[in-house]
């Protein structure tokens, strides 16, 4: 597991996308694995930045975590509407080969499985997580178990709150989502999680350092055998001071 730590979350960004601009440059046809959330803005931005400089996109294929149970495409709380506003609509990406739950499908399961075909057929380059406080990657919640395939999940309590300021009211807040699971996640060659703030501090330390556990999802990449987690200062604080107690 590499740490990488910037004085700021736009430093960070510039480094993920700098990888990233490598995948998109050296593969044929590209696959990422890509995130939602207010931690991967920055993270566009850039990637819209190179772009715009001559970054091609047209052969890239996405694959997304995550989308909310119950919500249409054109929901503007959707993640294809976020993935459209914060990507898709700024670089020339066939959006045809962008791919995310659909979150109002009538036969969830039967999109979980559809899902996971996806997958299969695209195996990812490169996955872009966040993490949750509660140690959660894409909405794979803490539990006594863990599942390994695209599946519904009911957010946690935490989650919900934290997801709130997206929308008008908590009450608005979808409790379930369609997820990808675990397994999906590890079968990336490469993996980048992003962490920002200090409200990530403590998940991403027991991520790094703690046992590995169904309690925090993301302690499972350590099991992985090319993660780099990009941090700023903030969220790296714990990591920096254990270190400094061990020296």
């Amino acid at each position: 597991m590499d740490i990488r730590i910037f004085s700021t979350a736009r430093e960070g960004a510039i480094y993920s996308a700098t990888v990233i601009e490598q995948i998109i440059k050296n593969r044929a046809y590209p696959v990422l694995g890509l995130a939602t959330g207010s931690t991967p803005i920055p993270l566009y931005y850039e990637l819209i930045r190179m772009h715009q400089w001559g970054l091609d996109f047209s052969r890239v294929t996405t694959i997304n975590l995550d989308e909310y149970v119950g919500i249409s495409a054109d929901h503007p709380q959707s993640y294809r509407y976020f993935m459209k506003r914060y990507l898709f609509d700024h670089v020339n990406i066939d959006q045809s080969r962008t791919y995310i739950p659909r979150g109002d499908a009538e036969d969830l399961e039967q999109e979980c499985q559809r899902y996971d075909q996806i997958i299969q057929l695209n195996p990812i380059d490169i996955q872009i997580l966040g993490i949750g406080i509660n140690g959660h990657i894409g909405f794979n919640e803490p539990d006594v178990s863990l599942k390994s395939k695209t599946h519904i999940v009911k957010l946690a309590h935490v989650t919900i709150q934290a997801n709130a300021r997206f929308f008008e009211s908590p009450g608005e807040v979808p409790e379930h989502a369609i997820t990808m699971g675990l397994q999906s996640i590890l079968l990336s060659k490469q993996i980048l999680l992003l962490a920002f703030g200090e409200e990530k501090a403590q998940a991403v330390v027991e991520a790094v350092y703690g046992d590995v556990r169904t309690s925090l999802p993301a302690s499972i990449l350590q099991l992985h055998p090319n993660v780099t987690f990009v941090l700023d200062e903030a969220a790296a604080a714990l990591l920096l001071k254990r270190e400094k107690n061990r020296g």
